[in-house]
């Protein structure tokens, strides 16, 4: 029995999580491309993730997939093409090859919200020794988002980008118990995102855990 717990079609990556996604410490597989669209599954037990794989490349082989990730209890499955149709007929097949559908996911939660003004350069340094995408500069308004399923931190980032385009993606970190995001720019391009997030993690039907 396999337990869809996301499923999460993504429209129109955007240039900065586009990157995020394709980079060396995500991808396993070929990178996506700003304009691409996206459909990120996750499932438990985690090695179902490899019938998953099996039925969305069969029914769409055009497709790529990005990433192919097996957890401790939850596999991933990232998948990418320039037309959504291609990755509709892979939804499909993968839904009812498991007998789900779109609405057994579950529903996100969102755990934590704020944003910092005013960022010290203390505070700057030590995120930045641990950061995966762009630098974070002393000065500027910092919003961080948590929310979980941790997979969700992927729509939600890309939609804040599309809400925000002059502000930076600083980190997503897409796997594990939470998602979350680091943006920075201005407090008001910060208030425009975290208000973009809540609605779109809003707006996502699923099942509560």
């Amino acid at each position: 029995m396999t337990e869809l717990r996301v499923y999460l079609p993504i429209e129109d990556l955007q240039p900065q999580f586009a990157a995020y996604l394709s980079s060396p410490t995500r991808a396993r597989g070929y990178p996506a491309f700003r304009g691409q669209n996206s459909l990120i599954i996750e499932v438990a037990p985690a090695l179902s993730i490899h019938r998953i794989t099996d039925l969305a490349l069969k029914a769409a082989p055009d497709m790529e997939p990005g990433i192919l990730f097996t957890e401790r209890q939850f596999g991933l499955l990232e998948l990418h093409a320039d037309r959504m149709s291609d990755l509709e007929a892979a939804g499909r097949a993968i839904l009812d090859g498991i007998d789900a559908k779109p609405a057994d996911q579950l529903a996100p939660q969102i755990l934590y919200h704020d944003i910092i003004e005013d960022l010290s350069d203390q505070h700057a340094i030590i995120l930045n020794r641990s950061r995966d995408g762009s630098i974070l500069v002393p000065g500027v308004a910092l919003l961080i988002y948590e929310m979980a399923p941790a997979l969700f931190a992927c729509v939600a980032a890309n939609e804040a980008e599309k809400a925000a385009p002059g502000a930076v993606l600083n980190d997503v970190q897409m796997m594990g118990a939470t998602g979350r995001i680091f943006m920075s720019g201005t407090p008001a391009e910060m208030a425009v995102a975290r208000d973009t997030i809540t609605r779109k993690l809003e707006s996502i039907k699923g099942r509560r855990a």
